[in-house]
């Protein structure tokens, strides 16, 4: 199972964002673990790589697991750690070869296109300091089927 840390890094109201190319989607800058990496070293390893910037004091705000389904049957599924920053160092780069960076203001951030699921991510961690846990289901071309937020709280 592939394993990857992100990280929103908000600093004076703004949000440092990655569009990729692929979609056009903007996410968060992160991604896969290496081998026998903790989450908290890949997270600062991967978004340094990603922008330039050494993120600060991350800490872990979401702990999720990405099902894809194609005809009613699992194809792929990966965990995703999402921390969060508010303090860095470094100079951001000019050209990420991941994308196009932009910082961008907080109440800005859900009308970026966006997976359904990093959306919902996105208004519980702007919105919350408790943790989130939940598992999201998408067909082969990233259609929200399900989503189960929390599953261990009571309903």
């Amino acid at each position: 199972m592939q394993r990857v840390a992100n990280c929103i890094l908000r600093v004076d109201n703004q949000i440092l964002m990655l569009k990729k190319p692929r979609r056009g989607w903007y996410v968060v800058p992160g991604g896969k673990m290496e081998a026998g990496e903790n989450i908290k070293d890949s997270v600062i390893r991967e978004f340094k790589e990603e922008t330039g910037l050494d993120i600060l004091e991350p800490e872990l705000k979401g702990s999720f697991t990405f099902i894809m389904k194609e005809e009613g049957r699992t194809v792929q599924e990966w965990m995703m750690f999402t921390f969060q920053s508010t303090s860095f160092q470094g100079e951001l780069l000019e050209v990420s070869e991941e994308g196009e960076l932009e910082w961008v203001e907080v109440n800005r951030v859900l009308d970026k296109p966006m997976a359904e699921g990093d959306r919902y991510i996105f208004k519980h961690i702007l919105n919350s300091e408790d943790q989130l846990y939940g598992t999201f289901v998408y067909t082969t071309d990233f259609t929200l089927i399900d989503q189960d937020m929390d599953p261990s709280r009571p309903k």
